[in-house]
């Protein structure tokens, strides 16, 4: 299974370079009108690193309406927690690269919208490798009902990916050309 989530991975990284190359402005167009439908509901976006879609337009404007919090990465084989972010808060480095808020302030979203290197129309999403927002939505899901929202290129897509009984399926998936509802 490993090999084959990694065979899956190098050819979504090479689509996902792409789609970000060549990609449009207003790319969290559609992000922003999913997220219209829930004004007020506390959600959690991330910061854009490298290739991937960027959803601090849709997420700014979220934060008019309720809190919006960005995942902090506790350690390896921990699940994710949450602060809390605002448009223009002082922002650290924090493990793997990934901007923080400098202070944190905890939250717990109802609405995660999740980074991911390939996704399918089923919902199912191939993540970095390191588990960590199958295990917080795994937590989130025990407590409550949580949207997983996968937020991508449309050239993520894949027909088909390996998947394993720990893996956590997405909702919903938006990209930058449109909603999918698995």
């Amino acid at each position: 299974m490993a090999d084959r989530k990694a065979d899956a991975r190098r050819a979504a990284f090479l689509r996902r370079k792409l789609a970000y190359e060549t990609r449009p402005p207003g790319q969290a167009g559609y992000l922003s009108e999913v997220l219209a439908g829930y004004r007020g509901v506390p959600m959690a976006g991330y910061m854009p690193m490298r290739t991937e879609i960027d959803p601090l337009a849709a997420m700014a404007e979220a934060s008019a309406h309720g809190p919006v919090g960005v995942p902090v990465i506790r350690g390896a084989g921990q699940p994710l927690v949450f602060s809390l972010w605002e448009p223009d808060c002082a922002l650290i480095e924090g493990p793997f690269g990934a901007r923080i808020p400098a202070e944190e302030r905890l939250m717990e979203p109802e609405i995660v919208i999740l980074p991911l290197v390939a996704f399918t129309r089923a919902g199912d999403r191939l993540g970095y490798g390191g588990g960590f927002y199958d295990r917080t939505l795994e937590g989130l899901r025990s407590r409550r009902a949580i949207m997983a929202i996968g937020f991508a290129f449309a050239g993520q897509e894949a027909e088909d990916l390996p998947t394993e009984p720990t893996d956590q399926r997405l909702d919903l998936i938006v990209t930058e050309t449109g909603i999918i509802t698995p």
